[in-house]
């Protein structure tokens, strides 16, 4: 782990503050691209793991940054955070074997200043920082909040091959990041969830396995993640609207 920022030893017994701090998981393996590491891909310019993080970097709302990476990807984005500024990074931690332990690792390397933490996909770039307030404001009052958008398709459950039920879409949402979480909340959570063996798709998941509802906030359809080379293509396009705009 790469400590960023010095830091005085915590009481952990003291009560927790009220900082809040992102975690960008950033661990991936990238196969879905074809090859190479998406983070350091540029969109538009700027390494898709930095124009992540320059937009938390720019909010408000965000006090700090853990950024959870493979052990070999340390130093080659700590020093990608200095050439593009990104000064609100505290620490770089390793990851785990999966997504819920990589976040959890982040999570545990917060200090008992911090009372709130922003889960953010790294590969989520067009990320707003109005998308990122509301949901930790919402968090703020009520323990969980995530952003979502209405699902647009047509929604059938399958089996064998063939749909077989129609859903309501006004029921279904297609859930973001960032998900915001009271950190001790989402740490019981995971590590529930962990201890169990239950797969998660997401961090809302752990919590609402937990009986915790979670709140949602607006999202945005360009907030997307960059997952296929086709998405690369619609992140450019997106920029390109935005600069027009």
């Amino acid at each position: 782990m790469l400590n960023l920022r010095k830091k005085k030893p915590q009481d952990k017994q003291e009560p927790r503050g009220n900082l809040v701090y992102a975690i960008i998981p950033a661990a991936g393996s990238s196969r879905r691209m074809g090859g190479g590491n998406k983070l350091v891909m540029e969109l538009g310019g700027m390494p898709i793991l930095c124009r992540t993080l320059q937009v938390f970097n720019a909010c408000d709302a965000i006090d700090g940054i853990i950024l959870v990476c493979r052990r070999q990807d340390q130093k080659n984005y700590a020093a990608l955070c200095a050439d593009w500024n990104i000064d609100k990074i505290v620490k770089i931690v390793e990851g785990g074997p999966s997504r819920e332990h990589s976040v959890l690792n982040g999570i545990q390397a917060c200090g008992r200043e911090i009372g709130y933490v922003a889960i953010h996909d790294a590969a989520r770039p067009l990320i707003t920082e109005e998308i990122i307030t509301e949901a930790v404001q919402q968090a703020i009052r009520d323990s969980a909040a995530a952003p979502g958008v209405p699902v647009k398709d047509s929604i059938q459950r399958m089996k064998k091959g063939k749909m077989i039920e129609n859903i309501d879409r006004s029921s279904i949402i297609a859930v973001q990041t960032p998900q915001c979480f009271d950190i001790d909340l989402i740490n019981a959570a995971l590590t529930k969830a962990i201890n169990s063996g239950v797969k998660l798709t997401d961090d809302c998941g752990a919590v609402t396995a937990m009986g915790q509802p979670v709140s949602i906030t607006k999202g945005s359809y360009e907030n997307i993640k960059i997952t296929t080379p086709e998405d690369v293509v619609h992140g450019e396009a997106i920029l390109k609207g935005r600069r027009h705009r």
